[in-house]
C-alpha cells in the first residue's frame, strides 16, 4: 500500500491512526508513506516499520524527477491518495497501483477526483482526523475496529531531553505561540498575562517552545519582555521528537491551531486551543476540544455576516484582529477549569 500525505505537522499527526487501523485489521500490510522532508523528521524514527519516501517541496520539480526514477519499477496494490493539492496531485501520477482511492467529489478539491478512480463515502462537516479514518471505512473496515491510537515510541535521547526540561512533578504548561499564519497568532502581552497566572496562580513552569524561524523567536522575545514572572525559553532549540517528548511530559499545551496541537494530542497531552480565525470541530485538538476557546462563531460573524453552518466546513477567516476575540481572563478561566479537574482527577485516583 501507498498512502500519499506530505503534509502538514498536524495532518501528518492524524495520519498516524488511520495507520494504526490498517495494520491492526491487515498486519501483513507494507505500508510505504510519500511524505514531505519536513514532516519525515517527525515521524521516521516513531514508525519505524512504515517505508518512507520524503519530497522536499521547495524543489519540487527535481524531486519529482527524482521520485519517477524510484518508483518506476515499484507496483503497489493499493494507492491512499490523503492530500487535496496540486503536488499531491503531480506525486499521485508516479505511484502505479490498480486502485486510488481519494475523497468524495465535494472534497476531493484542487481536481483531486481526476486523479483517482476509487472514493471514500461523502461526509460533511467532520474532524480532519475522522476524514482520514474514513479512508478505512471505504476499504471494508468497520467502524468497531479503527483504532484512535497513535503509539509512538519516543527516542530515548529526545526523552532525556524532555527529563532534564521537566524534571519533577511540577505542573508544566507548555506554550507554542506562533503558528506560521501570522493572522493566527494571539498577542504577545496576552499569551505573557496567561503565563504569570499559570505561574501565581497554579505555582506552574512555563517553557516557550517553537522553531527556528524569526517570527517565532520575535514572538517569543516579545512574550518574555511582557512577562512579570520567568518563563523557559526553548524556542528553536529542539527537533521535532525532542519537542514531542517535551510535550508528553507537560501537563498541558497553550496554542493556536498549529501542529504542536496535534503532536500534543498524539502523545496524550490535553491542550488549551486558541481559536477564532478557523473551526476547531474541523482542525482542533482532537481530543481536547471541550478546552479550546472557541471564538470563530463570533468571528465569522463579524467578519463574514453569516453563522458558521451557513459557510463552507474549511473556511478560514484569518483576518487582521480575529484573534483579537479570544479574552485573556477567558483563557485563565479555561486554565483555571483544566487544572481543577485535574485535581479533582488526582484525589479520586
Amino acid at each position: 500500500m501507498c498512502l500519499l500525505r506530505l503534509s502538514a505537522i498536524g495532518d501528518t499527526c492524524h495520519v498516524v491512526p488511520l495507520i494504526r487501523t490498517l495494520q491492526h485489521a491487515w498486519p501483513e500490510c507494507r505500508i510505504t508513506w510519500i511524505i514531505g522532508r519536513v514532516e519525515e523528521k517527525l515521524l521516521l524514527r516513531l514508525l519505524p516499520e512504515v517505508e518512507f519516501l520524503s519530497v522536499d517541496k521547495r524543489h519540487f520539480r527535481a524531486e519529482w524527477w527524482r521520485l519517477r526514477r524510484l518508483l518506476a519499477q515499484r507496483r503497489f496494490d493499493l494507492l491512499l491518495h490523503i492530500q487535496v493539492s496540486l503536488r499531491a496531485n503531480l506525486l499521485s501520477t508516479l505511484v502505479r497501483a490498480p486502485v486510488k482511492l481519494g475523497f468524495d467529489r465535494a472534497r476531493a478539491r484542487e481536481l483531486q477526483w481526476l486523479f483517482t478512480n476509487a472514493r471514500v463515502p461523502a461526509r460533511e462537516r467532520e474532524h480532519v482526523l475522522d476524514s482520514f479514518l474514513g479512508f478505512a471505512g471505504a476499504l471494508g473496515i468497520a467502524d468497531r475496529e479503527r483504532l484512535l491510537e497513535w503509539n509512538l515510541p519516543l527516542p530515548a535521547e529526545a526523552m532525556q531531553y524532555a527529563e532534564a526540561l521537566i524534571p519533577d512533578s511540577q505542573p508544566t504548561l507548555i506554550v507554542n505561540a506562533a503558528s506560521s499564519h501570522r493572522l493566527r497568532n494571539w498577542a504577545a502581552e496576552s499569551y505573557a498575562a496567561v503565563a504569570d497566572h499559570a505561574v501565581r496562580r497554579h505555582g506552574m513552569r512555563v517553557i516557550l517552545c517553537g522553531g527556528p524561524s524569526r517570527l517565532e523567536r520575535e514572538l517569543g522575545a516579545t512574550i518574555r519582555a511582557a512577562a512579570q514572572t520567568p518563563l523557559i525559553d526553548q524556542i528553536g532549540r529542539d527537533t521535532l521528537p525532542q519537542m514531542l517528548a517535551l510535550l508528553a511530559r507537560a501537563t498541558v499545551l497553550l496554542a493556536p491551531d498549529t501542529g504542536p496541537v496535534h503532536m500534543a494530542t498524539a502523545v496524550g497531552t490535553p491542550v488549551i486551543g486558541l481559536y477564532a480565525a478557523t473551526n476547531p470541530q474541523r482542525s482542533g485538538p482532537y481530543l481536547s476540544r471541550q478546552w479550546c476557546v472557541d471564538r470563530y462563531p463570533q468571528a465569522a460573524q463579524r467578519f463574514l455576516g453569516r453563522s458558521p453552518g451557513e459557510i463552507a466546513w474549511w473556511t478560514k477567516i484569518e483576518r487582521p484582529g480575529v484573534m483579537d476575540l479570544i479574552e485573556v481572563d477567558a483563557v485563565c478561566a479555561r486554565l483555571d477549569e483544566f487544572m481543577a479537574r485535574r485535581a479533582a482527577t488526582a484525589s479520586v485516583g
